[in-house]
């Protein structure tokens, strides 16, 4: 299976992978998720990603909330109540999957438990989205790199040992470091610009070879995002929400869809303003040269068999006469005709 970003670029679409992370955006709610698939969509993600678990395979009574979730759930209630509320059947994952493929939209999902990592192989995906929490799960990882499908891995809390480690273990397990996409990312939501630190993205891929990297993004807005994609992402990951004001704990660090549109459309735009890196005058500026260039003009009446001085030559617009730089080369010279103030030399 050749690496997504591969195809996005022999397809002649935008080199940087765009997905929309929809995670637990839908709320639990099947009708839900199928409208952030229809509206991602339409924003021009190239994926959407969900999150795949069963709540009591990945959360035990006695783990706390974190700080980002207090306020999605009753005063007393446990991590495991929320996720529970959050959870999609295997058959709405059936549901979603056709209707990805109806949108012409890739279908990701980050797997949180090991049956949902088999669950996700039955299901047909091509690409293994490992979420930030997995990065230190070793039983996990192995399960994922037996599987010899792409992987796209985020970052959050990481540092570049435990990255090393986490893909040290996928290598071993059988991936080639080339299907491997390592996200930056940080998991505060949202993420304050101060704690961004996209130039972390570019000391992961100098410490791994051979992996592509990109940003997974939850700052307020689209400017990060942007950023990193200027910096050498190949993919983008970004929450996308129905409604900003919904109840759940990741809706206020989301985009909704207007706002994910605006956030593809600067994407692309970026990266045709990155071009080649080769210097050289462009198509569309190359006309101006004539108008904005200039060229060595008599400054005043010049008749012919006079010489030409610094008081008789002076540079003004158009470029269309003998470049200025060449001003030491004409000095001296005797004039073979008249001319008038402002004619080309």
């Amino acid at each position: 299976m050749p690496h997504p970003i591969d195809d996005r670029q022999e397809d002649g679409r935008g080199a940087t992978l765009i997905i929309a992370e929809a995670g637990v955006n839908h709320n639990g709610v099947l009708d839900n998720a199928i409208k952030l698939v229809d509206l991602a969509a339409e924003a021009g993600a190239d994926a959407i990603k969900f999150q795949t678990f069963q709540a009591e395979l990945v959360v035990s009574v006695h783990t706390p909330l974190a700080e980002y979730q207090v306020k999605s759930v009753p005063q007393g209630a446990s991590q495991l109540d929320l996720i529970r509320k959050l959870e999609l059947s295997r058959d709405d994952h059936r549901r979603i999957f056709q209707r990805c493929k109806q949108k012409m939209i890739h279908f990701f999902s980050s797997p949180f438990d090991i049956e949902s990592i088999d669950f996700l192989d039955e299901l047909g995906v091509d690409t293994y989205k490992i979420p930030s929490g997995e990065i230190v799960n070793l039983p996990y990882l192995r399960k994922i790199g037996e599987k010899q499908k792409d992987i796209i891995m985020s970052s959050g809390m990481a540092d570049l040992g435990e990255i090393g480690d986490a893909l040290n273990i996928l290598v071993s397990s059988g991936m080639a470091m080339n299907r491997i996409t390592v996200l930056h990312c940080n998991t505060s939501y949202p993420t304050p610009f101060e704690d961004a630190n996209l130039r972390a993205m570019l000391a992961i891929k100098a410490s791994f070879p051979g992996i592509s990297i990109g940003y997974s993004d939850h700052t307020l807005g689209i400017e990060a995002a942007v950023a990193a994609v200027a910096l050498g992402a190949c993919v983008i990951e970004k929450h996308i929400t129905l409604d900003k004001n919904m109840d759940g704990p990741d809706h206020a660090a989301s985009l909704d869809p207007l706002e994910f549109g605006r956030m593809v459309c600067a994407i692309r735009n970026v990266e045709k303003a990155m071009g080649s890196g080769i210097k050289k005058p462009t198509s569309s500026e190359s006309i101006n040269k004539m108008a904005v260039r200039k060229s060595i003009v008599a400054s005043r009446a010049i008749l012919k068999g006079e010489k030409f001085t610094e008081e008789n030559m002076c540079v003004k617009r158009p470029g269309s006469g003998i470049s200025p730089m060449k001003w030491d080369e004409v000095l001296g010279q005797t004039a073979e005709e008249d001319y008038n103030r402002d004619d080309l030399i």
